[in-house]
């Protein structure tokens, strides 16, 4: 299984760019997604919204049927419908966005449950359910986006709501963890704030965590819980499909040296694509200096990968470093979308052919620009809970998503089916 694209694109106009011998991906076809037989049992009740299209860097909505996505497509297909009631499985949502939730519920054919969020005059946040979650299985989706206090602290009060009102299991589907970032002690007297946030929401009363992309993988040791973490790769992949890219004209550019294991294995899933790698110094925080280049990039397309973009600077000076090198075009793929000031004016001033994002973290109005595409992880998130709650193993998903990633694409750089598996298995 692949991703979905609830967000459409505006493919890129550049004709340089395309091969029509050799493309790095073919386009996708319908898949349909392994059921679980409890599922197929009780069938769904949901309507699944029409996606949106980015139609010069804003979104419309499309005119017509509602389309589903050609990858792991919604269980609104059943024809059976069922009372809510009659499943203990609970989504709520938080604040911070509530419209990945509602894609979430949509593809896994629930509607989200009820409750109230509200803050009173002095900021302080109340929250409470309007439904009962007695012996439930309960996932609560917020992400710690800015303002990543009030959220945070909005998440720690909705898992202790469920606590209290006798849920079963307090699962906190986090897409984007924030303070992931302060992971170890690179200077003496400070603050490891990842295991501090880890340990609110372990003591809170979550039972399991469930996390896209962390900033680093050593996050996940700081939970005395379980957690399932995710990756927005496939999403990405799933959309570089749709390019006709050569893969002798691909290179993947890690924009740090910290991001480099993130870039190799960004790599191996497009057919071993050579690695360059952008040297740089930190002087501060949200400061970056670029200083050299490791690797070719001269008349190639760039690749830039990374984990989240916040003030884009390091990505943007790395992009100006790849054009001096001789780069024909440079795109800039991540998961997480920060966006702080001043990162819209530096990724739209021409730098970039493409900015490719999910939807982990919402993207206001006032962000979108042109060269902006927007990915979705709704079903990626939504295949992950339905396994977690059917006690099934994630990593065959992950396993599955490679083997149907492959299978369903033309072959290419004259690899044979055996070898090509080989590659994709993660």
């Amino acid at each position: 299984m692949a991703s979905l694209l609830h967000f459409s694109f505006i493919p890129s106009s550049s004709s340089s760019s395309s091969c029509s011998s050799s493309s790095l991906f073919s386009a996708f076809h319908s898949r349909s997604p392994v059921s679980s037989p409890a599922r197929i049992r009780t069938g769904v009740r949901c309507n699944v919204m029409e996606p949106l299209k980015f139609m010069n860097g804003k979104p419309t909505l499309l005119n017509g049927e509602a389309a589903l996505p050609s990858v792991l497509s919604s269980r609104v297909q059943l024809e059976n419908v069922i009372s809510k009631n009659d499943t203990r499985l609970r989504i709520f949502s938080g604040t911070a966005n509530p419209a990945l939730s509602q894609e979430i519920a949509c593809y896994m054919g629930l509607e989200l449950g009820k409750i109230k969020i509200k803050r009173f005059a002095d900021g302080e946040i109340y929250v409470q359910l309007q439904e009962s979650v007695r012996g439930c299985d309960v996932y609560l989706v917020q992400p710690t986006c800015p303002p990543a206090n009030e959220n945070l602290m909005e998440l720690l009060i909705m898992i202790d709501a469920c606590r209290r009102a006798s849920a079963k299991n307090i699962t906190a589907v986090i897409p984007y963890f924030g303070y992931a970032r302060a992971d170890r002690k690179t200077q003496g007297r400070e603050s490891i704030a990842a295991k501090l946030v880890a340990n609110l929401i372990t003591e809170a009363g979550a039972n399991r965590v469930l996390a896209c992309d962390l900033h680093s993988g050593q996050s996940m040791g700081y939970f005395d819980i379980p957690v399932d973490h995710v990756y927005g790769q496939p999403v990405i992949l799933d959309y570089l499909a749709s390019k006709t890219i050569c893969s002798d004209d691909l290179v993947v550019v890690s924009p740090d040296v910290g991001g480099v294991a993130r870039a190799r294995a960004f790599a191996k899933k497009l057919s071993d694509a050579p690695l360059a790698i952008v040297d740089k110094r930190r002087h501060g925080h949200n400061v970056a200096e670029v200083m050299n280049l490791i690797g070719d990039v001269k008349g190639k397309v760039a690749v830039m990968v990374d984990d989240m973009i916040d003030t884009a600077g390091t990505i943007a000076k790395g992009a100006a470093l790849l054009h001096q090198e001789g780069a024909r075009e440079v795109y800039a793929c991540t998961t997480h979308a920060v966006f702080s000031p001043p990162a819209i004016e530096r990724l739209s001033n021409g730098l970039f052919q493409e900015v490719i994002i999910t939807n982990t973290i919402p993207v206001s109005e006032q962000n979108y620009f042109p060269q902006l595409t927007v990915l979705s992880v709704a079903n990626l998130l939504g295949e992950t809970i339905w396994r977690v709650h059917d006690d099934c193993s994630t990593l065959q998903t992950w396993s599955n998503m490679w083997t149907a990633l492959l299978v369903e694409t033309v072959s290419f750089n004259h690899f044979s089916l055996h070898e090509r598996t080989a590659r994709l298995q993660p």
